[in-house]
């Protein structure tokens, strides 16, 4: 079958961790033409089949960048200085159906608000899970929700081990490290997950909700896999008051926490839905052992003894 034959897939955020893994994947599989959708198409002219200029803060850009495309994958950036989510996929999702787009999968996040009966405020979730309503009312023949982890890159990035007052390197956090709450995967899994869904409308998409499950564990479990490996780190737990004063951005970083320790990260017995998910992807995601050991470098001094 030609190339030119596949139905044609728009990726938003194609240079980004999620967009990205969705790019790769779907081009492995081989099943659907790929469009990378960038706001710097020079930079970026070999990412796929098709590589379109596309601006969610610009909402002129995204018809165009939708024609002709039978599925449209969206995540946005919370990050982004500036941003209004809402505002950005309202305007990617009536794009979309403009364009005559028949399925459409967004990256969601488990509504907090909702969970935990408004006693727990995270804004970084919350305002994805608020444009599910969105998409599930525009009326496209198919759309998915694919639910983001706590990303295994998280460890050794935004959130990655820090030097202790003792000397001593790990994590200071508002946080029961017994306790197991944190659903996590390997964030570039999630492309899998996606050309899944998008090759297997009839099992997903149906507002399906399909969580990028690797592990579920605690932090002490964390921390016990990464001095296997021979790290050395430790843990300190310290109140949500004081932790919110570390930085900016602290606060809801300590209310997520608050949050997962209450209700977990996923917010419910989410078991029926990781087992889709895993179908779906036709693979179990990778274990944070397996990760960890790829990608936490070792110590130098033990670097001999980790292998």
């Amino acid at each position: 079958m030609e190339r030119t034959n596949k139905k044609l897939i728009a990726v938003v955020g194609a240079t980004g961790q999620q967009g990205g893994a969705v790019v790769r994947a779907l081009q492995a599989g081989n099943q659907f033409k790929v469009r990378a959708l960038t706001r710097n198409t020079a930079k970026h002219r070999e990412l796929a089949d098709e590589v379109v200029e596309a601006d969610l803060n610009r909402p002129e850009t995204l018809k165009p960048a939708f024609a002709g495309a039978h599925g449209v994958f969206l995540v946005t950036n919370f990050q982004e200085h500036g941003a209004d989510e809402l505002k950005q996929a309202t305007a990617a999702v009536r794009a979309a159906r403009e364009a005559g787009v028949k399925h459409f999968i967004w990256s969601t996040l488990p509504d907090v608000e909702a969970i935990s009966g408004g006693k727990f405020h995270v804004p970084h979730f919350t305002g994805k899970a608020k444009v599910d309503r969105i998409v599930k009312e525009a009326g496209f023949a198919n759309h998915t929700f694919v639910i983001a982890p706590f990303y295994f890159q998280n460890l050794t990035g935004v959130l990655g081990p820090q030097k202790q007052p003792n000397g001593s390197a790990g994590w200071t956090l508002p946080l029961d490290p017994t306790a197991r709450s944190i659903h996590m995967g390997d964030i570039t899994e999630l492309g899998s997950l996606v050309a899944g869904a998008f090759a297997r409308p009839d099992q997903a998409g149906h507002g399906e909700r399909l969580p990028l499950v690797g592990d579920f564990v605690s932090f002490n479990e964390i921390i016990d896999t990464l001095n296997r490996h021979g790290h050395n780190f430790s843990f300190h737990q310290v109140p949500q008051d004081v932790f919110a004063g570390f930085f900016p951005g602290a606060a809801e970083i300590a209310e997520m926490f608050a949050y997962f320790q209450v209700h977990t990260y996923l917010g419910s017995d989410s078991r029926d839905q990781i087992a889709l998910a895993n179908k779906i992807a036709g693979r179990q995601p990778a274990k944070f052992s397996a990760w960890a050991q790829a990608n936490f470098p070792a110590p130098k001094n033990t670097q001999s003894a980790a292998r």
